[in-house]
């Protein structure tokens, strides 16, 4: 036995003088990438198989049943796989069992290693799974390779996938005058009204950014803004203008009427409390714009 899976694999890998291939199974140049090799943990036999189907149909359809038997058999190694293996060959061997197609032989490892707990250990992940930052297409793969093999199906499949997507969109589609009823729809509706969510935001990101980056600058007109008269004076101090005071401005000055202070206005100087002031800064202003 160990001999017919050496020259199966040099078949399948081997190369003439020429450089052409030279097994039955070369009809394909495809390349395929050979299955990860499989110790029988039950977490892993979903994907295993999964490889070796791809593999054997791209590359070794053309086969017999029992070589690409051989040839799935020579990826199984290590841990409790071993003595299941040596058991597989044996019986193989010498006729005790045979296998109508390699699907029947991949159904019979998946029972052997799989079982009831790979149904546990899919579904533990499919109930674990929430969409958080993922787009609505990146949730709905990881939710679809989770729900094969868990064992989730119809109703309880939607319940599931309502639970892992993001409570806006949940909401949204729920509210719907049509809501989504197959897991299908569900997965169509969600991507869609994801999608439309996100586009949304990027543009009023840019308009946003437009706004801001983009504004009409203001016309200098030449005429200089009317300031308050009782706007605080802010320098290093923070004092109030009114009375030199701190901690408060000059609008809110209590002394504002008795303090008096000197100022220089329209080339003369004056002395007068704030409102004085703040009073002639204003006519001096009006008749620079006359």
């Amino acid at each position: 036995m160990q001999v017919q899976i050496q020259a199966l694999l040099a078949v399948q890998g081997g190369v003439g003088a020429g450089g052409a291939g030279t097994g039955p199974n070369t009809g394909s140049h495809m390349e395929v990438a050979k299955p990860a090799i499989f110790n029988g943990e039950a977490g892993r036999v979903g994907g295993f198989i999964t490889a070796c189907r791809l593999y054997i149909k791209m590359k070794l359809r053309e086969n017999t049943v029992e070589e690409q038997i051989q040839w799935v058999l020579t990826y199984v190694q290590g841990g409790s796989a071993d003595v299941w293996k040596e058991n597989m060959m044996d019986e193989l061997e010498s006729g005790e069992m045979e296998y109508e197609t390699v699907e029947d032989f991949l159904t019979s490892l998946r029972k052997e290693f799989g079982g009831g707990e790979e149904e546990l250990v899919k579904a533990a992940e499919l109930r674990k799974l929430e969409q958080g930052g993922k787009t609505m297409e990146e949730f709905v793969q990881e939710f679809k390779r989770a729900a094969r093999g868990s064992g989730y199906e119809g109703r309880p499949l939607v319940e599931e996938f309502k639970r892992g997507m993001n409570g806006g969109i949940r909401r949204k589609l729920m509210e719907a005058e049509n809501p989504p009823a197959s897991i299908e729809q569900w997965y169509r509706r969600a991507t869609a009204l994801d999608r439309n969510w996100r586009e949304s935001r990027r543009e009023e990101e840019r308009l946003r950014k437009k706004e801001v980056g983009g504004g009409r600058p203001k016309q200098n007109t030449g005429i200089p803004p009317r300031r308050d008269p009782f706007t605080m004076e802010v320098d290093r101090g923070r004092n109030c203008f009114a009375c030199g005071g701190f901690r408060h401005m000059a609008h809110h000055c209590r002394n504002r009427g008795r303090v008096m202070r000197r100022v220089e206005i329209g080339g003369g100087r004056f002395e007068g409390n704030i409102e004085q002031i703040g009073h002639l800064k204003e006519v001096e202003n009006l008749e620079a714009l006359d």
